[in-house]
């Protein structure tokens, strides 16, 4: 894990409440690029000055655990890197309350409408600009989809 990022809602309105973004170093820099070869500018020379794991798991910790997790592909990414992480340090995993994974509702209730459903594609096909595959900006994209998704299947059902 080099990046993580959150944003806490209040659930009744989607009203944020926290926002916490971090680049964070891992034990092996060689295992970050020199170079970025995506649009993240996501480098061993960013990620060298950042803090290690350990000296951010508590907030991250505050942040997961006890709430309900969203993303896209959570289930299959995000949830193994955060495991991960917190086994490596050598403590308990934030405990989900569920899990919302955007990419599974999106497959199961909005279709290939979109095309193949990355996130790029979603943003794309619903006008929200690049995807810039940086923690934060993919948490803010994840979250309008969802929104923009679910307003096409109200209006198509109805």
């Amino acid at each position: 894990m080099v990046e993580f990022g959150a944003v806490v809602l209040y659930p009744r309105r989607l009203i944020e409440i926290v926002c916490y973004s971090t680049l964070i170093r891992p034990e092996d820099l060689s295992a970050v690029a020199v170079a970025s070869g995506r649009s993240d500018g996501i480098t061993r020379e960013v990620v060298s000055s950042a803090p290690k794991f350990e000296q951010v798991a508590d907030r991250i910790f505050g942040i997961l655990n006890g709430r309900v997790w969203g993303g896209h592909n959570m289930q299959r990414f995000d949830c193994a890197r955060i495991r991960e992480a917190f086994t490596d340090i050598g403590w308990p995993c934030p405990e989900s309350v569920g899990i919302i994974d955007s990419l599974a509702v999106l497959m199961h209730g909005f279709g290939r409408r979109a095309g193949n459903l990355k996130m790029a594609t979603l943003a794309s096909y619903f006008g929200l600009g690049q995807q810039k595959h940086r923690s934060l900006n993919d948490v803010c994209m994840n979250l309008e989809a969802l929104k923009y998704s679910a307003t096409v299947l109200l209006l198509v059902n109805h």
